[in-house]
């Protein structure tokens, strides 16, 4: 690279602002072998606050041009709302959720055949760069994939009659630049519209204004790297992908999986030469359904590489393309040091939600999202009692069920799935949603603690495929203690006695749902203490302490904390988190909790416990 002039330009990541050296492409020949060059644009936690969008409080003069200039994606989706998770699901064509890297930093390995894409373009002779984040939370060296992968890469070093693909990987709206102290702002606070959820204090607008600011630095960015193709004399060759990795970034957007987390904005700019892979003509809007599983066939259509059959999404550009798909399927499960599961279809108006852990608040403490002042002052003024209803509703425990229109409540606070005038909807989303967790084997049902112990000799995806645990059934009964009502007990109870641990910890889960309408049945949840899987014995403890009965419960959560998994560890201290008063008789034992070998959640979630007992 010693022979390329380099100018820079600001960026920003989690760890801190870095500067990014981004080459000045010389011009080369505009000679390719015909395929075309591909070039994505990716920013960092934007829900489609932008011009282009409708929002007119965005500046984002770059990206309103570039929609001018191509195809409006209005209902493009995230399948998770968390970087790692997505960028597994990107690099793959398979949902995150179906292959074991659905949780946060799990870093769990894939088997040899699922290829990512950048491994298959190379194969069929495009040079690939990646400038130059990873993050792909899959084991083994993410560099490996690519020609270059670093904050030099670039499409100038290939063969000069080498078709490229490139990705420039923005992070200055990255919700870490919420976390560094207050600076000048360009939009004013006073004149932010405020989501109905959020109160209005002072903490809350200087977030939103300083995200928005966020924004038209990162447009400023596209702009550079638009500019750059265009001098590289590349930009008649390349179709151009803008789009954001998972909404953002105030709490109840990123990480949850309603639209403000993984509603994305799309963009998709074809030169002359390719208008006839173009889906419509140039400044248009199309309302069709994409999510980022569809993104690796999608990119292997336009390159004329036949898409493998395992994958899971569906192109929806070139001569591969599939008809529009019906739903987008999004999920969560653990978000960093919290336990969480949720399930969801969403069509052209509706979104159907399915929580897991109804028993668990929205708003359940994260160590990262609490950096930011924006989600203290929410906190502060629900503990003061300053909040409305639906402002409220993100400290307490969910529905099991959740039903949203859309087109009419955009911030979905209107919950219809107990209206009787949309039961029809609720139960064709409900059944779709379960359909599609059965046809990719959801490995998100399989508790982490444990999946991580039965699975440690094959990778997640064969073992779930490989027929030694029923999918089905396993889904079938977290079906039931999701929904479950004291006339489901003796039905959890019996899958309590089954003798497939995933099974047995779904029934523990909705004895504990019940709480106190699960005193009848107590002598079994008192029998679970001793099974053989950790995790249903730290679900068994939690339920007994809600029916008063800690001491034997207690002894068992002091056992979990001493390892040796440590999402084992985590699940505990997740447990003793709600447990309350109790807990301070093994605050000991928090205190010696070992922090996890492959990242800090143990260390988080045992301080902010011991902190509520400081106070």
């Amino acid at each position: 690279m010693s022979n390329i002039n380099r100018r820079k330009f600001l960026s920003s990541s989690i760890f801190g602002t870095l500067t990014i050296a981004l080459p000045i492409a010389k011009k080369v020949s505009g000679k390719t072998d015909q395929r075309p060059n591909i070039l994505w644009i990716t920013s960092e936690d934007n829900s489609p606050l932008l011009g282009c969008y409708g929002d007119p409080f965005a500046t984002t003069p770059n990206l309103d041009k570039f929609a001018s200039e191509g195809v409006l994606y209005e209902n493009a989706f995230a399948n998770i709302p968390v970087c790692a998770p997505t960028r597994s699901t990107i690099i793959t064509g398979m949902y995150a959720c179906s292959m074991g890297t659905h949780n946060m930093r799990s870093r769990n390995a894939i088997p040899e055949f699922l290829k990512m894409y950048p491994d298959t373009l190379r194969k069929s002779g495009y040079y690939c760069t990646n400038h130059s984040k990873t993050d792909f939370n899959i084991a083994g060296d993410d560099k490996s994939h690519w020609d270059a992968c670093s904050q030099f890469a670039h499409f100038q070093n290939r063969k000069p009659d080498q078709p490229f693909f490139s990705i420039f990987n923005l992070t200055i709206s990255h919700e870490g630049q919420l976390h560094k102290g207050r600076k000048k702002l360009r939009h004013d606070p006073a004149k932010v519209t405020l989501p109905p959820y959020h109160p209005d204090t002072p903490e809350i607008r200087y977030d939103w204004a300083r995200y928005y600011d966020l924004v038209e630095d990162m447009d400023s960015q596209v702009g550079e790297i638009l500019n750059m193709l265009d001098n590289s004399g590349q930009a008649e060759n390349t179709i151009v992908f803008y789009y954001s990795d998972h909404g953002g970034v105030l709490a109840r957007s990123k990480r949850f999986i309603y639209e403000t987390g993984t509603h994305v904005p799309m963009i998709i700019r074809f030169p002359e030469k390719y208008q006839h892979l173009a889906p419509d003509k140039a400044g248009t809007h199309t309302d069709r359904l994409v999510s980022f599983v569809d993104l690796a066939p999608t990119l292997l259509s336009l390159a004329g590489i036949s898409i493998p059959d395992y994958m899971q999404g569906e192109a929806f550009l070139g001569k591969q393309q599939k008809a529009p798909r019906e739903y987008a399927f999004l999920f969560r499960n653990r978000m960093d040091e919290r336990f969480d599961m949720m399930r969801s279809a969403r069509d052209k108006q509706f979104q159907y939600i399915r929580n897991y852990y109804p028993y668990r608040i929205y708003g359940q403490h994260l160590n990262y999202l609490w950096k930011a002042p924006s989600t203290r002052s929410w906190e502060k003024e629900f503990k003061e009692g300053r909040c409305n209803d639906v402002q409220s509703r993100f400290w307490g425990i969910k529905a099991p069920e959740e039903l949203y229109d859309v087109k009419n409540d955009p911030w979905e606070i209107h919950n219809l799935a107990d209206d009787p005038k949309y039961k029809s909807i609720l139960e064709r989303m409900r059944n779709s949603t379960k359909e599609w967790c059965q046809e990719i084997k959801d490995a998100g049902f399989l508790v982490e603690g444990e999946m991580m112990e039965r699975a440690k000799n094959t990778t997640i995806y064969e073992f779930v495929h490989s027929g030694k645990v029923s999918m089905d059934e396993i889904i079938e009964a977290a079906d039931l203690a999701s929904s479950a009502t004291k006339k489901d007990i003796s039905k959890l109870v019996k899958i309590l006695k089954n003798n497939e641990s995933f099974v047995r910890y779904w029934g523990a889960v909705g004895l504990l749902k019940l709480g106190v309408g699960a005193k009848s049945v107590q002598p079994a949840l008192e029998t679970a203490l001793h099974d053989s899987c950790p995790d249903v014995r730290i679900i068994a403890a939690e339920a007994l302490c809600k029916l008063g009965q800690e001491e034997a419960a207690l002894t068992v959560l002091e056992q979990e904390l001493q390892g040796p998994n440590p999402k084992t560890i985590l699940a505990a201290l997740n447990a003793l988190e709600y447990i309350g008063e109790p807990t301070r008789k093994i605050l000991s034992a928090v205190k010696k909790v070992p922090a996890d070998f492959n990242d800090d959640y143990t260390t988080r979630a045992s301080e902010h416990l011991l902190a509520q007992f400081e106070e």
